[in-house]
C-alpha cells in the first residue's frame, strides 16, 4: 500500500512539530511538507507538488484557512483537505464543508480518531465526527429560523443598527418615532436571543443575517 502523504498547514511550530512526530509513528502516513501559513500551502500547489491530504488550520497569518480552502478549488488540487481547529462554532464547521474540506477536528482531537480520519479520507469519503456533524446542523437549523422569524422592518432595522446609528437616526432614516424603532430593537434582542447590542451584533453576524 502506498503511503498516505501529508502537508501540515498550520502557524504554530511546536504543534506542526508534534502533529509530526506523531504521525511518525504510523508506518502508512508520511508528512512531505510542513508550512507555516497560507501562502507557503499555496505556492506548494501551485509547485505541483505531491500530497493526499491537507491538514489544515483556519487561523493562519496571510491567507486564512477559508481563502485557501477557495483557491484550492480555483486550482482544481486533487489534495484533500481535513480542517484541524481550535474553533467548535458550527459556523466554522458549515463553512469548511461547503468550501470543499473532507474532515474537520479539533485541535485536542485524540491520535485514534485523528488517523480515523485520515484514512477514512484518503479513501475518498468525508469524516465529520457525530459530535462536529451535530454542530454544524444546529447551527444550519438556527440560521435557518433566525432568518425567517425576523420582519422586513425588523431586518432594515438590525443593518442599521449594525452600521452604529442611534435609536434617534434610525427612527429619523425611517421616518417613525423613537418608541417604534425600541419597539423594533425589543423585538430582535428577544427573536436572536441575546441581551445587548453587543451579542447581537455578534450573533448576527454568524447566523449571516448582516
Amino acid at each position: 500500500m502506498n503511503d498516505i502523504k501529508i502537508i501540515i498547514a498550520d502557524d504554530h511550530e511546536l504543534f506542526r512539530k508534534g502533529l509530526t512526530e506523531l504521525l511518525h509513528k504510523h508506518n502508512d502516513i508520511k508528512v512531505v511538507h510542513s508550512v507555516a501559513d497560507g501562502d507557503e500551502f499555496i505556492a506548494l500547489i501551485k509547485g505541483k507538488v505531491e500530497a493526499d491530504i491537507a491538514l489544515l488550520d483556519i487561523t493562519m497569518p496571510k491567507m486564512d484557512g477559508f481563502q485557501v480552502l477557495d483557491q484550492m478549488k480555483n486550482l482544481d488540487s486533487k489534495i484533500k483537505p481535513i480542517v484541524i481547529s481550535m474553533h467548535n462554532d458550527g459556523n466554522y464547521i458549515a463553512k469548511c464543508a461547503k468550501s470543499g474540506a473532507y474532515g474537520y477536528l479539533l485541535k485536542n482531537t485524540d491520535e485514534d480518531e485523528l488517523t480515523l480520519a485520515i484514512r477514512t479520507v484518503f479513501k475518498g469519503r468525508k469524516y465529520f465526527s457525530a459530535e462536529i456533524s451535530e454542530k454544524m446542523i444546529n447551527f444550519m437549523s438556527t440560521q435557518n429560523v433566525s432568518k425567517n422569524i425576523l420582519s422586513n422592518k425588523e431586518t432594515e432595522v438590525l443593518l442599521l443598527i449594525s452600521e452604529g446609528l442611534t435609536t434617534k437616526e434610525i427612527a429619523t432614516k425611517l421616518f417613525v418615532s423613537t418608541r417604534t424603532i425600541e419597539t423594533h430593537r425589543a423585538n430582535i434582542l428577544k427573536k436572536i436571543e441575546v441581551k445587548n447590542t453587543a451579542e447581537l451584533i455578534k450573533k448576527a453576524s454568524k447566523l449571516n443575517l448582516i
